[in-house]
């Protein structure tokens, strides 16, 4: 329910908390920091934490013939550090799973900022998020509950129609088109799939976040991670994920190289659009570990010709350097 910002203030950078409250916009100071550099990360980390805490209580849950609200466990993480672990637990869905996700990524993103900063900061960022957590539970028992909450000054207000966040859905996973898409790839999902499809979720972002190859791309609304390092050779890499309904057909896991048919660059072919070719598949029965994700995706971007070099391996055998085995080539 809140937009955080930092502003010079008489040889400090003041950190603001702006808010809905009974008199309108208003803001209070949560602390004051030395050095600008320090203040902007924790910013960004209680953007993205509000943003994430949120969005799903103020979202409808629209699957099948359901309307209903998202749940609201995931605010106990705001407060209690022992709750965290559940926010990389569970199955509700795609979409929720995936805001719970991103919230422990920025609540650990804020440890990492504040570790730096003296104790009374720290504190004042501990209550901060007490703040928040407190009077956005405290609305929605109003609203579903139709208990009201206590009299006091500056309260902040919860509107479920227009939240007052700084990124309005556009952190990757938090807009209504991502949660869309998501609800999509488990419309008519059996419960057990539903639940592998939520862990292979995890173990998409979690390689995502550790891989140090910057030109990998996460695509959560497809479940996949793809790479392509724009070489004359045109191949790519695609690490795919089983869609939890079996959409497209994709029901294992599978690494896959591909080769665009003709280079767009080329004045030739401008006006026209290209073709991903198969060039080889490495299907797996069991899903991988995060790791070997991680490992797949350091090793692609290592070497320029890294693509082509394992383009040639015949079937039978493993990406070298990799647990990755060929199942098919599409040139047999």
């Amino acid at each position: 329910m809140t937009i955080y910002s930092q502003h010079p203030n008489r040889g400090k950078v003041q950190i603001l908390a702006t808010f809905r409250g009974q008199a309108g916009v208003m803001s209070s100071t949560v602390t004051s920091i030395d050095d600008a550099a320090l203040a902007a990360p924790i910013v960004d980390a209680l953007n993205r934490i509000c943003a994430c805490a949120t969005i799903p209580v103020s979202a409808w849950d629209t699957r099948g013939d359901r309307i209903d609200r998202y749940p609201r466990e995931h605010l106990a993480a705001l407060i209690d550090r022992s709750a965290r672990a559940e926010l990389l637990t569970g199955a509700h869905s795609l979409w929720y799973e995936l805001v719970k996700l991103r919230l422990h990524e920025a609540l650990t993103d804020l440890d990492n900022a504040i570790a730096a900063v003296p104790t009374p900061v720290r504190t004042a960022i501990t209550a901060e998020l007490e703040t928040e957590e407190r009077n956005l539970r405290e609305a929605l028992a109003e609203y579903s509950e139709s208990i009201a909450p206590p009299e006091i000054e500056n309260r902040r207000e919860w509107d479920s129609e227009y939240p007052f966040i700084a990124f309005e859905g556009g952190m990757d996973g938090l807009s209504s088109d991502d949660r869309d898409r998501l609800n999509h790839l488990e419309a008519g999902a059996t419960s057990t799939r539903l639940k592998e499809g939520a862990e292979d979720l995890r173990v998409l972002v979690e390689a995502h976040a550790r891989c140090t190859n910057d030109d990998a791309a996460l695509h959560t609304q497809d479940l996949a991670i793809s790479y392509e390092p724009f070489t004359p050779d045109r191949f790519f890499l695609d690490v795919q994920a089983p869609m939890p309904n079996g959409l497209y057909g994709r029901d294992t896991w599978t690494i896959e190289i591909c080769q665009w048919d003709k280079d767009l660059d080329d004045p030739e072919h401008e006006d026209s659009t290209a073709t991903g070719q198969f060039i080889l598949s490495c299907v797996r029965s069991e899903p991988p570990t995060a790791t070997e994700i991680v490992e797949l995706l350091n090793r692609s971007g290592q070497q320029a010709d890294q693509l082509a070099v394992w383009a040639k391996t015949p079937t039978g055998e493993a990406l070298h350097d990799t647990t990755f085995v060929v199942t098919q080539r599409y040139d047999d």
